[in-house]
């Protein structure tokens, strides 16, 4: 328990104090109301504890699909992002999901999901850059003369302006 504690593992810790508190005589029953679990789990961590000991609590990180992408060619992959995307044949000057998907498909015949990319990016130590939507070097004065005075000219419905 300290060793989980001591490591920030929440889920190992709580199934040793659940095993602790079941064998100082507490009721499954009783430690399912108290923990929000079902009597279900928790015989089975008294199960994983009396054939594996301490160890059968113990967290595992779950294997999870193999990479799709070798060591190698993440490698690749990582120096072809850091040149740009118009090194690689792009016309934007900044990438985006998609492009890298892209980039990706074309050097690898590998596909991922728009939605992975950042994932694979943060993964590759690479931060997801959102461009700011307020113009920096905007004049307030002229923002606020077009949307008091010229967009209700043109707009067909009245607007609510908020201060």
């Amino acid at each position: 328990m300290r060793t989980s504690a001591r490591k920030n593992d929440l889920a190992t810790w709580r199934r040793c104090r659940v095993i602790l508190d079941f064998y100082n005589g507490i009721s499954v029953i009783q430690l399912a109301k108290t923990i929000n679990m079902v009597r279900s789990t928790i015989y089975e961590w008294i199960k994983r504890f009396e054939s594996e000991g301490v160890n059968g609590l113990i967290s595992k990180k779950q294997p999870g699909a193999p990479p799709r992408l070798s060591l190698t060619q993440i490698d690749e992959l990582t120096s072809a992002i850091e040149m740009g995307p118009n090194v690689c044949g792009y016309s934007s000057g900044i990438w985006t999901g998609p492009m890298i998907g892209d980039l990706i498909f074309n050097k690898f015949k590998v596909r991922y999901h728009n939605n992975y990319i950042p994932s694979l990016l943060h993964r590759l130590g690479f931060s997801v850059q959102k461009p700011k939507k307020k113009l920096a070097k905007a004049d307030k004065e002229k923002q606020a003369y077009w949307l008091q005075i010229k967009f209700p000219e043109i707009k067909k419905k009245p607007i609510k302006l908020q201060a």
